[in-house]
């Protein structure tokens, strides 16, 4: 159950940087960093998940540490945009475990794929087999990433409604 969007105040701007920060945060270790008593602060901390600012809470693994050395990026181009191809093709390329984001474009490109792999191999296999493979691609085009030089999931809470 959602609730209306709450007027974010200053201290709910610095909770929802706060759990951004450290979702293990306790509600205790919140309430300190914004001085506020630990009731009242479960209580914002509530209303801003039940609101739907607050999406979840997830732990950010190494890439590199379970294997994916490769980063690319997937730029599609389809061959119709009826709304069944559409449909068709979001679908499936959700399903897919590798897929870490999938993004509706303008210009050139109808999406970009951002894909994992072990190494350039099980990429280049990955491309041909499940992404070229997904309804109504027409062409693909695909870019490495070299070298990381930001990997943020944290938004920008300044000047936030």
């Amino acid at each position: 159950m959602s609730h209306p969007l709450p007027k974010l105040d200053a201290i709910d701007r610095q909770l929802l940087q706060a759990l951004q920060q450290n979702g293990r945060a306790t509600v205790g270790e919140l309430a300190e960093m914004v001085s506020l008593s630990p009731s009242p602060c479960w209580r914002r901390v509530k209303l801003l998940e039940e609101s739907g600012l607050v999406e979840g809470y997830h732990a950010r693994l190494s890439r590199r540490q379970l294997g994916y050395g490769v980063t690319g990026f997937v730029q599609l181009q389809m061959e119709n945009h009826t709304s069944q191809a559409t449909e068709a093709f979001e679908r499936e390329v959700v399903a897919l475990p590798q897929v870490l984001s999938c993004h509706n474009l303008s210009g050139r490109y109808d999406y970009q794929l951002e894909v994992v792999a072990q190494d350039l191999e099980s990429f280049a296999d990955y491309l041909r087999t499940r992404i070229r493979a997904l309804p109504g691609v027409r062409e693909v085009s695909t870019s490495f990433s070299l070298k990381e030089v930001k990997r943020s999931r944290s938004l920008p809470i300044d000047g936030a409604s």
